[in-house]
């Protein structure tokens, strides 16, 4: 059954589908991450070990999925302007680059290797962001990626860490830069990432309820103005509109690159929204559970016109 609400103000008004993603069989899809491809066909990263990778096309509709097999703990997907697959494992440490049928064809990182920064490397958990002492080498449990043209590729390095690592396209090493704490250039879990058009680096830096704005050599610019409860993923249109989860107040933030907020929605029934997208119809898939779900899928939310 479709269950649809409006949601959003002025331009910036959706209607609401729970019920969007039209899953095989008695197929689960525990998403934690989404993304879309140059022909409008999303992409979402679950933690269903048999179908990780699940391919739909505008309406639901169930294309193809691959992937079993590969993945410990998924984390964030994005797409690049080839269409590649980036992926972000997070408790096995990597980043994996595939071709959009699911080819290896890079990773970046050691599988399982951990880096010091503090914490008790023994243990798995989406809160040791807190026990963080000092920012570390690659990886300790990477939350989010971008990719800019030149392929060069910046990890947000936040559950056991609190740096920013850059690479090469060829997945060389660059440099790091932050460490935990809360003024500018610092980070408390750095979880999502994004070049916007201007060229900057923006990293939401979710339990500092902010977005910081970087060079991509590293250089702190500025902090948006907007508080963001738990800022965790964000995606930018080809009119530099930026859509913004909110994974600690369950809340969908649309915004200019000013950081100015045009438009808000959600409550903590949705708490742990946690990944988002935008079609070139101009229409939302944000992972989040909802009022009588069991635990994130992958809502869509269609544009009014």
């Amino acid at each position: 059954m479709t269950t649809t609400k409006t949601v959003g103000s002025g331009k910036y008004t959706y209607e609401m589908d729970e019920h969007w993603a039209k899953l095989p069989g008695d197929w689960k899809m525990p998403a934690c991450a989404v993304y879309g491809d140059s022909q409008d066909r999303v992409y979402c990263f679950n933690r269903d070990p048999d179908h990780p990778v699940m391919i739909f096309d505008r309406e639901g509709n169930y294309l193809s999925s691959w992937g079993a097999g590969l993945f410990l703990f998924p984390h964030a997907i994005i797409l690049d302007k080839d269409d590649n697959v980036w992926l972000v494992e997070r408790n096995d440490c990597q980043i994996m680059k595939f071709t959009p049928d699911g080819k290896l064809l890079m990773t970046i990182g050691v599988k399982g290797f951990r880096s010091d920064t503090g914490v008790d490397n023994t243990v798995f958990s989406s809160t040791g962001y807190g026990d963080v002492t000092h920012g570390g080498d690659p990886f300790n449990l990477p939350a989010g990626i971008a990719v800019n043209d030149a392929g060069e590729v910046f990890i947000a390095d936040g559950y056991a860490n609190a740096r920013v690592h850059k690479f090469a396209a060829d997945g060389k090493f660059i440099k790091s830069w932050g460490g935990p704490g809360s003024g500018p250039g610092e980070f408390n879990l750095p979880h999502g990432a994004w070049i916007d058009s201007k060229g900057r680096l923006l990293i939401a830096d979710r339990e500092n309820d902010r977005i910081q704005a970087f060079s991509q050599d590293g250089d702190y610019i500025t902090t948006w103005p907007s508080k963001l409860i738990g800022a965790a993923v964000m995606y930018v249109d080809d009119e530099d509109i930026v859509y913004v989860a909110e994974h600690n107040g369950g809340l969908v933030s649309i915004l200019n690159l000013d950081g100015e907020i045009l438009a808000q929605w959600g409550d903590l029934t949705h708490r742990s929204c946690h990944g988002i997208w935008v079609d070139s119809h101009k229409d939302l898939y944000v992972v989040e559970p909802y009022e009588g779900s069991q635990g994130r899928t992958v809502v869509k939310f269609t544009r009014k016109s």
